[in-house]
């Protein structure tokens, strides 16, 4: 997932106005401005935008995807109130906002719902913002090119695979949480990398710049496997690729989304009730849902059934999850990714 702020990179241009490389707000207007993904996976941002409008007439949620670097600049640069009220983080970059002090602390007071989240998630936000949701990294695999389908991480690394395995580079949120399970399950840790490197480095993979890629090179049966998204590997399989997903024993790796409030926010208020609506069961179960898979941070929301294919749904699945210490993979993201690029140069 690049230096995105979420799992992937945002791309500009996509269910927003953003013809200046800074938001101008509209003069006397009521607007929030929120930073959200591109594409499909926006949409659950874009239910929940027109639910607010709808109980605050006159207000106008502007939905803004882009680049995370593009968006820290314009708020470090803003003099005054910030030109976007409130942001998505994956783990990594969640850690370098509230280091770096463009997000704010959470007034749980304030944001009734987030007393139902997941303690072992709220745990994880530091006590910046909420947990909106999860993504998982797992094994796709194109049907058609496997007799045998993975079962398990280490199913990675079988003969029988040899030469039609790829894996997503370290620049990625992705990359770095393969590199950490494979250090996990080969005797390493989040502080010893070295058992992952030397086992990534024995399978002789290919290499995908993006989820993007790796979906392609999968439709274009040049590979066989690769670590994936659960999203990504869904919305594959429903334009009917053959493309199928594993959430591999001991477990598929969990990466939380947090959604914070910008500092120098000028509508903390309707921040608020934001992401109190995102820990909504109606908000959670509408994101759960296919076609975007996200996973369900609150307690009680059950997974639609089209999600469990992609998504933990019984408390045996959820328990299996894997996790990353991300405080101590992220202050060496430069050097892994010199290290992942000079190791795997193609």
């Amino acid at each position: 997932m690049s230096t995105a702020f979420t799992r992937r990179t945002l791309l500009a241009g996509v269910g927003a106005t953003l013809a200046l490389p800074a938001i101008v707000r509209a003069q006397g207007a009521k607007e929030l401005v929120i930073v959200s993904f591109a594409g499909q996976l926006q949409e659950p941002h874009q239910w929940l935008a027109r639910k607010m409008e709808a109980k605050h007439p006159g207000l106008r949620i502007r939905l803004v995807p882009s680049e995370s670097q593009d968006i820290v600049a314009q708020i470090k640069a803003a003099q005054g109130f910030s030109p976007f009220d409130a942001m998505p983080n994956g783990e990594p970059p969640h850690l370098t906002a509230q280091r770096e002090g463009y997000i704010q602390k959470l007034d749980p007071s304030k944001v009734p719902n987030a007393a139902n989240v997941v303690p072992e998630l709220m745990a994880k936000s530091g006590g910046f913002g909420v947990p909106a949701s999860y993504s998982l990294i797992g094994i796709a695999y194109n049907e058609k090119l496997l007799k045998t389908a993975p079962k398990s991480w280490a199913d990675l690394w079988n003969p029988e695979y040899r030469g039609k395995v790829a894996i997503p580079r370290a620049s990625s949120n992705l990359g770095l949480g393969v590199l950490a399970i494979a250090a996990k399950i080969y005797g390493g840790s989040e502080d010893n990398l070295e058992p992952g490197w030397a086992k990534l480095q024995e399978l002789k993979p290919m290499v995908g710049r993006s989820p993007t890629a790796l979906i392609q090179m999968l439709e274009r049966e040049e590979i066989a496997l690769a670590p994936i998204w659960n999203n990504d590997a869904a919305g594959a399989a429903a334009k009917g690729l053959p493309i199928k997903f594993v959430q591999p024993d001991p477990g598929p790796v969990a990466i939380i989304s947090f959604m914070s409030a910008i500092a120098k926010t000028r509508e903390p208020d309707l921040v608020n009730e934001w992401m109190n609506e995102i820990l909504s069961p109606e908000y959670q179960q509408f994101a759960a849902n296919a076609p975007y898979f996200f996973g369900p941070t609150v307690r009680g929301v059950t997974v639609p059934e089209a999600a469990k294919a992609y998504t933990p749904s019984t408390p045996a699945e959820i328990a299996k999850l894997q996790t990353v210490d991300w405080s101590k993979i992220a202050p060496q993201r430069g050097k892994i990714v010199e290290q992942f690029d000079r190791l795997f140069a193609s």
